[in-house]
Parts: structure tokens; C-alpha cells; sequence
């Protein structure tokens, strides 16, 4: 059975989707850009601020559920470009423990909004 989580930790969806769909013990998280939810903005800075905020949507998503950044077993990394791949990496390295899950990074042309980075994860409890 396909369940809907929401929190108004993490900035609601701006389209036609949900923050996270929970299936069978696995949790869906979307596509989060770096939009604080207090402000509705992104963070002053560039892609590390970035890439923290994107972050902190995750957990509180994950939180939600009573999940942390241990459950995470695949991340995806859209980056508007890649000579941003370094920096967000020296964030990403600090949100995980002892072992990383796995991930996929891509360059893409255009993120929504201007973002310099979308973070996408599947979780499983």
C-alpha cells in the first residue's frame, strides 16, 4: 500500500508530486531543492549552502518517518554544473556515517527555480 508523507519541515512540492511516497518499507524522497522552508528562498551562498539546505529537507523528511541519513541506501545529485561536483561533495561526505549509499551525480542543463543543486534519495527502514 502506497502511503503520502508530508512535513512542513521541507518546502512543499511546487508541481504535481508528493515530498515522499513510503511503499513496502521503502520511502521515496523527491527531487529536494535548496529552498529553506522558513523563507521559501534559497540560502545565501553557493553550492556547499546549497547542498547543506537540500540536506536538511531530506532529514527532516526522513525524521518525519523516524528515519535518519543511515536509512538512505541511493542518492541522486542533479547539478546545474559540474565544476560545482567538488564543493557539493565536501558537504555530501558530512551527512552520511561510517558507509555511503549509493549515488549517482549528473550535470544537467537547468534545475527549477535556479538552483545550483537537486537532491534525490530512497531510503529503506
Amino acid at each position: 500500500m502506497k502511503k503520502v508523507i508530508a512535513t512542513k519541515n521541507a518546502p512543499a512540492a511546487i508541481g504535481p508530486y508528493s515530498q515522499a511516497i513510503e511503499v513496502n518499507n521503502t520511502i521515496y524522497i523527491s527531487g529536494q531543492l535548496p529552498i529553506d522552508p522558513s523563507t521559501g528562498q534559497f540560502p545565501k551562498g553557493g553550492i556547499k549552502e546549497q547542498t547543506q539546505q537540500s540536506f536538511n529537507n531530506i532529514k527532516a523528511i526522513l525524521k518525519e518517518v523516524g528515519l535518519t541519513t543511515d536509512h538512505i541506501v541511493k542518492t541522486t545529485v542533479l547539478l546545474a554544473s559540474i565544476d560545482d561536483f567538488g564543493p557539493m561533495n565536501e558537504v555530501y561526505t558530512t551527512q552520511f556515517g561510517d558507509s555511503y549509499p549509493a549515488r549517482s551525480a549528473f550535470a544537467v542543463k537547468d534545475l527549477p527555480k535556479g538552483a545550483l543543486v537537486e537532491i534525490e534519495v530512497i531510503a529503506a527502514r
